[in-house]
């Protein structure tokens, strides 16, 4: 069972910034995507970011310009960087993992609290 753990979640003002991180207990080299996604009270599950064993990524349009996804191959870490946060960014973010040897499985953490608000 492959075990994925958030981490970086909290409560920071709106304009503010912070980073997520994400780690999974897969080698780098077996992980095709890692992604994020967030579900925000009362609201339904969506997509973040994610970014492919090759480096390509995508965003969101409701994140784009302020929200960086990257990977540390080394570490079998993938972190978000997010700047400029707004209190509409207030969710629960979730990792995601999909392995090069079963493309039609994503595997998930169990989320971390992001919280904008003055």
């Amino acid at each position: 069972q492959v075990q994925v753990v958030e981490s970086g979640g909290g409560l920071v003002q709106p304009g503010g910034s912070l980073r997520l991180s994400c780690t999974a207990s897969e080698s780098s080299s077996s992980i095709n995507v890692m992604g994020w996604h967030r579900q925000a009270p009362g609201k339904e599950r969506e997509f973040v970011a994610l970014i492919t064993s090759g480096g390509i990524t995508n965003y969101a349009d409701s994140v784009k310009g302020r929200f960086t996804i990257s990977r540390d191959s080394a570490k079998n870490t993938m972190y978000l960087q997010m700047y400029s946060l707004k209190p509409e960014d207030t969710a629960v973010y979730y990792c995601t993992v999909v392995l090069s040897a079963d493309i039609v499985r994503q595997y998930w953490g169990k989320g971390t609290l992001v919280s904008v608000s003055s």
